[in-house]
């Protein structure tokens, strides 16, 4: 297509320069012409007053009637004087048109005598012959004395001169003009491709975007309307590629939330049947049997009571999920030191069940703007998680600090045990993700950490996990409201 437009534009430039080209030369020749035509013009007629002069002169000094014979008798002598006065050759005829004397007959014999036909019936008239660059011109007319034509004078001028430097003239503004004619048609055609070879760099480009090839490079660095028109096109591609490779992103990004949300439901389902077909079991049997296995009886209560502890705890959890967007609700002035240090003295006894201890290390004053609640249950899951996922008889560290240099207060928990993955701590925030399913307790789903996310967000804080050296630490971070009550 646009090889089309370039052929279009050479073409075109083309047939403008030929025309106008062919236009000057007619106009300069025509130009010519009438210049020339005007100066023989003038020239005869100038001629035709000077031999007008002298034949009167010859007639009055002579005293000789106005007739023909006397032009006749003083024409030998008339033709000779002329011819050296004009430089012209010069014949004169009676009034019927025979030749009386002629300074050179063979220039007037043969030639062409319109002019003189229209001498003898009274007129003035000249006839130009064109042999190459000579130019010679016939001139006849009536020499009239006292209303009286007595004779015809003809004169044969050479305007050779005047026609060559005519043509010198022609020739030299021919090749001027063609020479600027050919430098404008050059200058065009270095135009329509300085125009249309970035063009057709773009044409090519959009079609390998279309054919999908996003990676296309255009380079075209000008500073006009086409160097804009190739930025512009560059930074649709990118914008294009940045788009597609969000939307991919995205896209996987559901796929992974789809398959998460599905493991979830088939986990809760799991998680919820099970404890469920075995409270259902025992109840059964304790209605059939009643006290009468006073042993099977106390086992059957305690499991009962442990499944549906289980129960609550996941039925909590879920709601927790539930109401993360819900909204912040009220906040106020909190000192989480003191949340911190009941938190674990209430999860010690938890601790103490999986034979590991709780060592705290809070200072005073730690105060935040945020919802007791909420933060209370930051805390409880961040232990719960550190007493499930540490090592048997480790100890689990629990430090609250103020972080003066960037204005928050540091929560960290710190716990022995298997390390994850980079690709696991990256992901251990994330809704119904579980690190690590060998170490995963039962009746655990992935929302624990998920909820303490949600709740470090509400809060304005940043939370992050680290695992190495056999150490598992999550550090939470919150902004600090004040360094003591006001």
């Amino acid at each position: 297509m646009f090889r089309t437009i370039r052929a279009k534009f050479v073409v075109g430039f083309f047939l403008i320069f030929c025309l106008s080209f062919l236009v000057l030369n007619v106009t300069l020749k025509e130009v010519i012409r009438t210049s020339n035509q005007k100066i023989i013009t003038s020239d005869l007629i100038g001629l035709k007053n000077n031999s007008n002069v002298y034949v009167r002169q010859a007639f009055l000094i002579n005293h000789f009637t106005n007739n023909d014979l006397y032009f006749g008798q003083m024409a030998e002598e008339m033709v000779d004087d002329l011819h050296h006065a004009t430089s012209s050759d010069v014949s004169a005829y009676t009034v019927d048109g025979i030749l009386l004397y002629s300074s050179d007959r063979q220039v007037f014999a043969g030639s062409n005598t319109d002019d003189l036909k229209q001498a003898l019936s009274g007129k003035t008239a000249y006839t130009v012959t064109y042999e190459g660059s000579a130019g010679s011109v016939l001139y006849s007319y009536p020499v009239v004395i006292d209303g009286v034509k007595v004779g015809i004078l003809r004169f044969a001028k050479d305007f050779s001169p005047l026609y060559e430097q005519s043509g010198r003239i022609q020739n030299l503004i021919f090749y001027v003009a063609l020479t600027i004619f050919a430098a404008a048609f050059l200058f065009s055609y270095m135009l329509s491709r300085h125009i249309t070879i970035p063009i057709v760099k773009l044409t090519r480009a959009s079609t390998e975007v279309i054919a999908g090839n996003l990676n296309v490079r255009i380079g075209i660095r000008r500073k006009d309307e086409i160097g804009r028109l190739a930025s512009n096109f560059g930074d649709m591609i990118r914008r294009i590629s940045s788009q597609i490779a969000t939307i991919a992103r995205d896209r996987d990004r559901l796929k992974e939330l789809n398959e998460q949300e599905k493991r979830f439901f088939d986990n809760v389902t799991h998680e919820l049947k099970t404890p469920l077909t075995s409270i259902l079991g025992y109840a059964e049997i304790i209605r059939e049997n009643g006290e009468s296995d006073r042993a099977f009886f106390e086992k059957g209560m305690n499991h009962i009571v442990e499944e549906s502890r289980r129960l609550h705890g996941m039925v909590l959890n879920l709601l927790e999920m539930s109401q993360r967007n819900a909204g912040r609700g009220d906040v106020g002035l909190v000192e989480t030191g003191g949340i911190l240090r009941d938190v674990c003295d209430a999860m010690a006894i938890r601790a103490q069940r999986y034979k590991k201890r709780i060592a705290l290390d809070a200072a005073d004053g730690l105060y935040v703007l945020g919802q007791p609640d909420r933060l209370r249950q930051l805390f409880i899951n961040l232990l719960d998680n550190a007493i499930k996922y540490s090592s048997p008889r480790s100890e689990i560290s629990v430090r609250a600090e103020a972080a003066s240099d960037r204005g928050t207060v540091r929560f960290a928990f710190a716990n022995q045990g298997p390390e994850l993955a980079p690709e696991q701590l990256a992901n251990v925030f994330e809704p119904f993700y579980s690190a690590d399913r060998r170490f995963k307790e039962e009746g655990s789903v992935g929302l624990g950490l998920s909820i303490v996310k949600s709740i470090v967000d509400d809060h304005g804080g940043t939370i992050r996990m680290t695992s190495q050296d056999g150490w598992t630490s999550v550090s939470a971070e919150l902004p600090a409201a004040g360094s003591e009550r006001t």
